[in-house]
């Protein structure tokens, strides 16, 4: 059962480190069984999202994860992750490989904004002293970037689909979601970016270009949300960079990180070298002589520079916002006794599955399989053992058994 078809998209400059945080993220330290998801193009790779497993705080000894991974108590759940080609000033128009990135771009349900905390990159992205170029224009020089690309593809035929949508007193949520279709735009995105531009009841003719504009930036954030990462941040001048950050890009989530410290502790992790889960605040080493005198120097380096400083690297808690926070999902595992929480197998919590909030216990009926979803009777909330009708909202954590009429 596949566990979620989210798709983050990881953008920014070249040189900030955008394919480390990449390949931090979809470094995997542990194989599971009948991946939901496979490499399906050269910059397409599997990051797990963490959340507490329920068998942990159920008091059970184990589950038996299939979709996912359990390790130490924390359920990692796979969801997509796309490493676009760099951006330059002028991508929207084709610069560098600026196409190429769109194209990409389309299939994102979210955005993480990768930005050198540091400033030693340049506006094209060319390595420079710490500290010679802004990161906080240089998160607002991405940002313009994909609002252009958006905006061109809205003005393209803008003036038809007005006219349609005015004559035909059409709804416009409906109408521009309708042509917005391929870039994963829905009715919902359309009506919260009218609300946030306060153009609701205006006549799409009646738009200036300044008021598309606008509403183009907050279509941009109802439907590809962003995430900045200040990476890097364990470079010297770095600190106040990040909370500068975080005081300009007011309403965007900004997370510290060092993604090459992520990197170099998965992959020391993966060598059986030292315990580390992805997101902890520590590492344990467990043999250390499959480390080298220059890994052992570099390992002190991130327990003091980034983990003690930090809490984390900042990767894992970057996935996480995404996914959680910016997309607004739960975990949500579906079992067939509802006693024992297994499946028709016998094997303890195998699925977990992501939804967005608000999801019902119909909406998981049809997830697990069409039929559940059409004969659905009611369902049982494992953890209270209490009947749930088909209205139910589906709360992060939820063990559900899903009673059907379906044979």
């Amino acid at each position: 059962m596949e566990a979620s078809s989210v798709l983050l998209g990881v953008v920014g400059k070249t040189n900030v480190g955008k394919s480390t945080f990449f390949s931090a993220a979809t470094e995997v330290s542990v194989e599971i069984g009948d991946r939901p998801f496979v490499t399906i193009e050269p910059n397409v790779g599997m990051a797990f999202v963490r959340s507490v497993c329920p068998h942990r705080r159920l008091g059970l000894e184990r589950c038996d994860a299939r979709n996912s991974v359990c390790i130490g108590g924390w359920r990692f759940i796979p969801v997509k992750m796309m490493d676009v080609a760099g951006l330059v000033p002028g991508a929207h128009e084709g610069r560098g490989l600026g196409n190429r990135f769109m194209d990409h771009l389309r299939r994102a349900d979210a955005l993480i904004l990768v930005v050198d905390a540091s400033g030693s990159t340049s506006e094209e992205g060319v390595p420079m002293r710490p500290g010679s170029f802004d990161p906080v224009e240089e998160a607002r020089l991405m940002m313009r970037e994909i609002d252009e690309w958006l905006l061109s593809i809205v003005r393209r035929d803008w003036d038809r689909l007005s006219k349609q949508v005015d004559i035909a007193e059409k709804s416009p949520a409906e109408g521009i979601a309708e042509r917005l279709s391929g870039l994963g735009v829905t009715r919902d995105h359309v009506a919260r970016a009218l609300e946030a531009a306060g153009l609701e009841g205006k006549k799409l003719a009646l738009w200036s270009m300044e008021e598309l504009r606008g509403f183009v930036v907050e279509l941009r954030r109802a439907s590809k949300p962003i995430v900045v990462v200040a990476n890097k941040v364990d470079v010297p001048g770095a600190e106040e960079n990040y909370k500068r950050l975080r005081e300009e890009l007011r309403g965007y989530s900004v997370i510290p990180a060092s993604s090459l410290a992520e990197l170099f502790l998965r992959r020391a992790a993966r060598r059986g070298a030292i315990r580390y889960v992805p997101g902890d605040p520590s590492f344990e080493v467990v043999d250390d002589s499959l480390l080298s005198s220059r890994e052992k120097r570099l390992l002190s380096l991130v327990e003091k520079l980034v983990l003690e400083k930090w809490g984390s690297t900042g990767v894992q808690e970057a996935v996480n916002t995404a996914v959680f926070k910016e997309l607004n999902m739960v975990a949500v595992y579906p079992v067939e006794d509802p006693n024992r929480y297994t499946d028709k197998e016998g094997k303890v919590l195998p699925d977990a599955l992501l939804l967005p909030k608000g999801s019902t216990a119909r909406d998981l009926a049809y997830r697990v399989h069409t039929d559940l979803g059409k004969h659905f009777l009611y369902a049982i909330n494992a953890v209270t053992k209490q009947r749930i009708g088909e209205s139910y909202e589906l709360q992060d954590g939820d063990v559900v058994k899903i009673v059907s009429a379906a044979k």
